[in-house]
């Protein structure tokens, strides 16, 4: 663990300079109407505009040269394949989900969180196969800024991340508490193994970039102002995350954003 603090040091000083772009959202047909802005989100607390468009820009162009052709590629290799890494990596998220879920008082999400990664890592060979989900163990995300908004804590205002993308005050101080205490994370480190962090994070990138290729572009196309159009949706998922609304009655709104996990 002495290891573990020195690399998670110098991780978070050079998180302002590494940057992964990303983005998750369901299937959709859009048009210049879905990205138009309200007036309540015109006034999201976004003091810090100037700085947040610039570095926008940049992790736009470093999709359009980097991640997006990386994730074309990576959507030509088979279906099974692609289903195997995205389980894999989402049952690596699982251990954490379960314990931001007791921090939040779900404890039956807590057990079933648990049951779901012991079932997988085993039965379902690392997580490669979703054994659980067939056994009703649904997949249930929750992280530290959704823990510290249900503690009461404020969004604090909005900042664009070189290279993570969209988030705010609190969500970033999440991402941090992530960074630092992640198990998964703190068993490779103190394997020697320190180099498995950024890869996963990479290989997390690119799988959910590779879902919602056509969903970004017409984003892209179709809003009036894309920067505006992005800062909606990451509040609007934010908020729909925080009080655990079903994605089903949700209006499908791109997520432009990428976890450390």
């Amino acid at each position: 663990m002495n290891k573990f603090i020195p690399i998670s040091i110098a991780i978070l000083s050079l998180f302002f300079s590494i940057n992964i772009f990303a983005a998750a959202s369901d299937d959709v047909k859009t048009s210049s109407e879905d990205f138009e802005t309200t007036m309540y989100e015109d006034e999201i607390y976004d003091p810090l505009e100037g700085i947040n468009r610039a570095i926008f820009g940049f992790n736009n162009v470093a999709d359009k040269i980097i991640l997006e052709p990386v994730a074309k590629g990576y959507k030509k290799l088979p279906s099974p394949v692609q289903l195997g890494v995205g389980n894999f990596i989402n049952n690596l998220k699982l251990p954490l989900a379960a314990f931001n879920q007791l921090l939040q008082g779900q404890g039956e999400n807590a057990i079933e969180s648990t049951g779901r990664f012991l079932v997988n890592s085993t039965i379902g060979i690392f997580g490669l196969i979703d054994v659980a989900d067939k056994i009703g163990l649904e997949q249930k995300q929750e992280d530290f800024g959704q823990t510290l908004a249900t503690w009461g804590v404020g969004d604090g205002f909005y900042v664009v991340l070189p290279l993570f993308g969209p988030s705010n005050l609190r969500d970033t101080t999440g991402m941090v508490m992530t960074m630092m205490s992640d198990p998964v994370n703190a068993y490779a480190v103190n394997r020697g193994e320190a180099w498995a962090i950024p890869l996963r994070t990479a290989a997390n990138a690119i799988d959910q970039r590779s879902q919602i290729i056509d969903e970004v572009n017409a984003l892209r196309d179709n809003s009036v102002d894309y920067y505006a159009a992005v800062r909606s949706s990451y509040y609007q998922n934010r908020k729909a995350a925080i009080m655990n609304t079903d994605d089903n009655i949700l209006t499908p709104l791109p997520l432009i954003s990428i976890e450390f996990e």
